[in-house]
């Protein structure tokens, strides 16, 4: 794999630590801000509407810029909105940053996808994703909890100036490494670009991935309070607990790299089934610590293995639009990391117990077993790899 790539997902690493950070930090910040849990806890769903929105709008504006320049544009404001972010007294102010600060992200994302597929083989996509992914993953290992450890000790703050402050070697790195490369539009029109989107297989992807990714978000966000609640782990269990689902995503994302541009349907069939199952046994066995020490890890493996396939599988699928690819893939994974936390919520709020997550992170991935399995052959066939 190209150096260029990994200085990628060291700024993917950066923005994904902000992207999970807050869920750590929302007390302090209702605190010091003076708002209630729930009022602070709108920073995220800002921050996850912001992705949604952007990935297509980022891409779209970015796409008659060199590559380089628009990975550039999108870091350098990623930054210094994290920059105010991290001295502002105003709440408003706050919640402003974080939406845009989304739509910075969703923006160098959807060109960083586009741009890792470019540096390497046609037939060697999967792989490529597989390190800008893998930056999320290891945010979830050592981002999050070095950020909850940062607002602990020094405010909550500091974590925002950690995050810009981790953001600037990979601007440098991505100005000296990257290549500059033509315009993402490569001639191709927006229209022609969308026009794509009007493909069945690339909607069934798409539609596969925000179920997948929905039931992953969905127990990731509500992993502590089950934990806690259920399993009955002291809260300074919850770092490391939640450094082991990091650790199995990262492992997850890595074998997902592997097999996705060559045999991704026994993954996705296998553990897409496997993954479901898993949500269920993790719901019945909540209350026993040695199970939950093993399916933490497991199910952070299994969900984004497959989550990453099929993220890997709409880069095939969207062949025909060299900006927007990306942008497509990035919609539907955070589409996801939006719907799967607030149906988790709503389950709670419905009085179905605190198990209630993991019960709908299995009913999600059953969704999506179920639209695969009535969908047309015609449209699930794999799309060639190969050139």
């Amino acid at each position: 794999m190209p150096f260029a790539l990994y200085l990628l997902g060291l700024a993917v690493f950066a923005q994904g630590t902000s992207e999970f950070m807050l869920s750590g930090l929302l007390p302090d910040i209702a605190r010091d801000m003076e708002v209630s849990l729930a009022t602070a806890g709108g920073l995220t769903s800002a921050f996850a509407v912001g992705m949604v929105v952007g990935a297509p709008l980022m891409a779209v504006l970015g796409r008659h810029w060199p590559r380089r320049n628009a990975l550039l544009v999108f870091l350098t404001a990623f930054l210094l909105l994290h920059v105010l972010g991290a001295v502002t007294t105003s709440f408003g102010v706050l919640l402003a940053t974080r939406f845009a600060g989304a739509l910075a992200n969703a923006g160098f994302l959807a060109v960083g996808l586009a741009t890792a597929t470019d540096l390497v083989r046609p037939d060697a996509k999967g792989r490529a994703a597989s390190v800008l992914l893998g930056g999320v993953t290891l945010a979830c290992v050592a981002g999050v909890p070095a950020g909850a450890l940062l607002g602990r000790v020094w405010g909550w703050r500091s974590a925002f100036w950690a995050v810009a402050l981790l953001s600037l070697p990979a601007l440098v790195a991505i100005l000296r490494a990257v290549p500059a490369g033509a315009p993402g539009a490569d001639g191709v029109r927006v229209r022609a670009e969308l026009r794509v989107l009007r493909r069945p297989r690339l909607l069934f992807v798409l539609l596969l991935a925000a179920l997948v990714n929905g039931g992953t978000f969905c127990a990731f966000t509500y992993l502590a309070p089950v934990l806690t609640g259920v399993t009955g782990y002291a809260p300074a269990w919850i770092p490391a607990l939640l450094a082991l689902f990091g650790l199995g995503s990262f492992a997850g994302v890595t074998l997902g790299g592997r097999v996705a541009d060559t045999r991704p349907l026994p993954l996705l069939v296998g553990g897409g089934a496997a993954l479901c199952a898993g949500w269920a046994l993790f719901a019945l066995t909540a209350g026993d610590r040695a199970a939950a020490l093993v399916l933490v890890p497991l199910q952070g493996t299994l969900a984004f293995a497959v989550g990453s396939t099929l993220i890997t599988r709409a880069l095939y699928a969207a062949a025909g639009a060299p900006a927007l690819a990306g942008a497509f893939a990035t919609a539907a994974l955070n589409t996801g990391a939006a719907a799967g936390p607030w149906a988790g919520g709503a389950a709670l709020d419905a009085g179905l117990g605190e198990r209630a997550p993991l019960w709908t992170a299995a009913v999600l991935v059953a969704l999506a077993l179920a639209t695969a399995a009535l969908t047309p052959s015609r449209v699930r066939a794999p799309v060639r790899t190969g050139p």
